[in-house]
């Protein structure tokens, strides 16, 4: 646990040593702000149903973008070799720089929170679908951050990195939209909508917590971690 703890603090430094970590966050908030007072002056509702509606496509964006450089960059100037013989074993990485990457996300997350804030103060939202919302975008972005992990250990490119993680993470979330299951034979709608990263964000974000939602991300978090485990294995 030592180890993963050194890990983290690391990469968590990392996000904040460049402008970088810095540019991420702007963006970031300049886009949720945006999205939601557009779809809030629209609907003319203290709601965040329309935040937490474009959550995932706006994460699709920004998490790859995250997790791009965690094992690129470390390839590309070498620094991956040295890791790989310092006394840490390859689980104790993996998790070190997920933690760390999960932490910048919280934080991103937590600086919305003036908008739950804002709408309290004009009228009277779902207290429960708030914060249920938080939950789904937390546990949303956990399984987008593995995934791009495990894309940023395949390739010592960081744009590369980029467009693998996006296209991993649109395919997991399109599984369980319309525009899939309606083409889709009967027998075969329930099992896409279940494999579908954004049904299970959908059903958190109206403030109902199935245990159901919470192992599939769950699950989704430890299958991507453990692919990047085996990837770091055969590159060694």
């Amino acid at each position: 646990m030592t180890n993963t703890l050194t890990v983290f603090k690391k990469e968590f430094r990392t996000y904040f040593a460049s402008p970088m970590g810095y540019i991420y966050i702007t963006v970031f908030l300049v886009a949720t702000n945006w999205l939601f007072l557009r779809g809030f002056f629209l609907i003319n509702q203290a709601s965040l149903r329309g935040f937490f509606g474009v959550l995932p496509w706006i994460f699709l964006l920004f998490v790859p973008a995250v997790t791009m450089r965690l094992w690129a960059e470390e390839r590309k100037v070498g620094t991956a070799e040295v890791l790989m013989t310092l006394p840490l074993r390859d689980h104790e990485i993996v998790l070190g720089k997920f933690l760390a990457s999960l932490a910048f996300v919280a934080i991103s997350l937590a600086l919305t929170l003036v908008l739950p804030i804002t709408t309290a103060i004009i009228g009277s939202p779902d207290t429960g679908s708030i914060i249920g919302g938080y939950i789904g975008a937390l546990l949303l972005g956990a399984a987008y951050l593995a995934i791009g992990i495990f894309a940023s250990g395949l390739t010592e490119n960081q744009i590369v990195a980029f467009i693998v993680g996006i296209a991993i993470c649109f395919v997991l979330l399109v599984l369980g939209e319309n525009i899939v299951l309606f083409t889709l034979p009967t027998p075969l709608v329930p099992v896409f909508e279940f494999l579908g990263l954004g049904a299970h964000f959908r059903s958190i974000s109206r403030g109902v917590l199935d245990s159901r939602d919470i192992v599939y991300y769950l699950s989704v978090v430890v299958l991507f971690l453990y692919l990047n485990l085996r990837t770091l294995e055969n590159q060694r």
